[in-house]
């Protein structure tokens, strides 16, 4: 889905997640719904917040297999890529932790150029398999 690259967006996008999930099986309170909501957060704000061009949206896609749930989150900023490996802010920081939180609640994550037009792919894939 295409959602307007704002905050108002960010949060429409994480609230679908989290229904989508529900629809699918795993309940509002279950651990993978929660973890894969909070991926979808981070993801969506960071496009939102980092990977904003004025007048283009950002894109979400969820997968999901039985054993892995996948989201996707596409914006049109290529210059702006996130590190794979990420560093925890100093202590007094108020923000920085959003990817530290997604590298330690994913089972994979990754940054990919974005299929069909400029821009970034950030995904994350969480494995449910035994949950």
């Amino acid at each position: 889905m295409r959602f307007t690259s704002s905050p108002r967006g960010a949060r429409l996008a994480r609230r679908l997640v989290s229904h989508r999930l529900d629809s699918w099986g795993h309940p509002y309170a279950s651990t993978a719904n929660e973890s894969l909501t909070l991926i979808a957060a981070e993801l969506t704000g960071n496009a939102v917040r980092h990977g904003h061009v004025s007048g283009r949206d950002f894109h979400l896609r969820l997968t999901g297999t039985a054993d892995t749930l996948r989201v996707e989150v596409s914006d049109t900023r290529t210059e702006r890529v996130p590190p794979l490996s990420s560093h925890e802010p100093p202590g007094d920081s108020e923000s920085g932790r959003g990817l530290l939180l997604v590298e330690r609640l994913a089972s994979r994550w990754a940054v990919t150029p974005r299929v069909g037009g400029p821009g970034k792919t950030v995904w994350a894939e969480l494995s449910i398999s035994g949950q």
